[in-house]
């Protein structure tokens, strides 16, 4: 009778030990796909922010000839 409840005991504890251990790399898993997911959003979001800086930059670039292309008429025309 000892020998029969120490296995059922047995038996529980390693049913135990495996799941916890499932639920252990459950966990794993899913924070390594958020990690995941999170570090192509920050890519995304890099990518997204160079090309907007890109194009402020062309934007700046185009206010800054035109400015030049002012002064040197002006200069030309002697104001």
């Amino acid at each position: 009778m000892a020998t029969d409840m120490r296995q059922v005991l047995d038996s529980m504890e390693n049913a135990l030990r495996l799941r916890i251990q499932a639920d252990a790399e459950r966990r794993s898993a899913n924070a390594e796909q958020k990690e995941k997911e999170f570090k192509e959003k920050l890519m995304r979001a890099a990518a997204g922010k160079a090309e907007l800086d890109g194009k402020i930059s062309g934007v700046k670039g185009a206010e800054d000839a035109v400015r030049r292309d002012q002064l040197m008429i002006m200069m030309m025309a002697g104001l």
